[in-house]
């Protein structure tokens, strides 16, 4: 019965070339709604992912990177008498306003004060040590090269945040962010920058420890230290999460991408299942032969449970390739699209089991494989 499942997609491709498409269709879109909702909501922990840190210390209840509050920075003092700790620096994040040049209004910008040291934690995954070196001049900023026009300025040039004067000293890639622009500059310049008279001390600290392996055991015994004001700890796996989820599950733009995942999931079952029952109804004869010359319903239905498998199974090639092609296309205008591992076993197990339901769909018409057809 196998052997007949093959033969008959072979011999009978233009039937079930549909089913392919449709699967391969609702593949590809999976594939790349996984890789889309990966690149866009995985860049609000770019500021983790991107550095080096082990551990974060900020302010307790924060539920991602932008929502941070100042702390004390007497709190550096506790994080540093620590023995698993190799070296602390801070990080500040301000909300800026940014003017350009040219007529782009005012644009929101999220200024990150970075130490512009080589040896630096802060985005040291991300900014190559030449580029990091220049922001130590005064006013210096560096911005993604994909937002150059929505700002309005070039490398070189001028503009200002929050009505400070600062000066584009370098381009990097890599730094979008969702909902505004990452800015980078020194720890100075970003004091400059803030305008928010309770910032007294660093919105984070973030510590490099001599394990990185010891980052859970380390921020718990770090945690709830009272005598240094409020402040808590993470280690950067789990900031990184905590990130991530909250801009996915707790505003609208995460429900809304996954709304839509379920809907394409949804139109793509009702297609393929239609072209698959449309290609079983067109084999009834087939199908009512076999079972007038001893084949069992039961028997039937596993070849079309097994058409239904390869189905799946071409579509899947098919979207596969034509998705390495777009994700190339789409890192080259730099859209932030990702995909690991177990995003694309997911995106398999989605596209199969896809295929499955159709072929389930499609047993309905073998009740029509009746041999009295014949006599018709």
């Amino acid at each position: 019965m196998v052997a007949l499942a093959r033969k008959t997609l072979i011999y009978e491709w233009r039937r079930f070339l549909p089913a392919m498409l449709a699967v391969g269709f609702a593949g590809l879109l999976q594939l790349l709604q996984l890789a889309l909702v990966l690149g866009i909501f995985g860049s609000t922990s770019l500021y983790i992912t991107g550095s080096s840190a082990d551990v974060w210390v900020g302010y307790p209840g924060t539920q991602n990177v932008g929502s941070g509050r100042s702390i004390d920075a007497d709190v550096e003092s506790r994080v540093l008498m620590d023995p698993a700790v190799q070296r602390v620096e801070p990080y500040i994040w301000v909300d800026g306003d940014w003017r350009g040049r040219g007529e782009t209004g005012g644009i929101s910008v999220f200024v990150s004060g970075i130490d512009p040291s080589p040896e630096g934690l802060m985005f040291s995954k991300a900014l190559p040590p030449a580029l990091r070196a220049r922001l130590a001049e005064p006013d210096a900023v560096v911005v993604d090269r994909s937002v150059l026009n929505q700002l309005g300025v070039d490398i070189g040039q001028t503009a200002t945040i929050n009505g400070h004067q600062v000066r584009v000293v370098g381009i990097s890639s890599g730094l979008r962010a969702l909902g505004g622009v990452n800015v980078l500059c020194s720890l100075d310049t970003a004091r400059e920058l803030d305008e928010d008279p309770a910032d007294i001390g660093p919105t984070y600290l973030v510590a490099k420890l001599r394990d990185p392996r010891q980052a859970n055991v380390v921020a718990a015994r770090l945690r709830g230290d009272t005598a240094f004001g409020p402040y808590t700890t993470w280690s950067a796996r789990d900031f990184a999460r905590l990130s991530v989820r909250y801009w996915l599950f707790d505003t609208g733009a995460g429900a809304g991408v996954l709304f839509l995942a379920g809907i394409v999931f949804l139109v793509g079952a009702v297609i393929t299942s239609q072209t698959l029952i449309a290609a079983v109804n067109g084999s009834v004869r087939e199908y009512a032969t076999l079972n007038a010359l001893g084949v069992g319903v039961a028997a039937l239905r596993r070849v079309v449970l097994e058409q239904a498998f390869w189905v799946g199974a071409l579509g899947l090639f098919g979207a596969g390739l034509l998705g390495i092609v777009l994700m190339l296309l789409a890192r080259s205008q730099d859209v932030p699209v990702v995909l690991t591992l177990p995003a694309v076993l997911a995106c398999i197990i989605l596209v199969m089991g896809l295929a499955a339901v159709s072929g389930l769909a499609a047993m309905r018409s073998l009740h029509r494989a009746d041999p009295a057809t014949l006599l018709r």
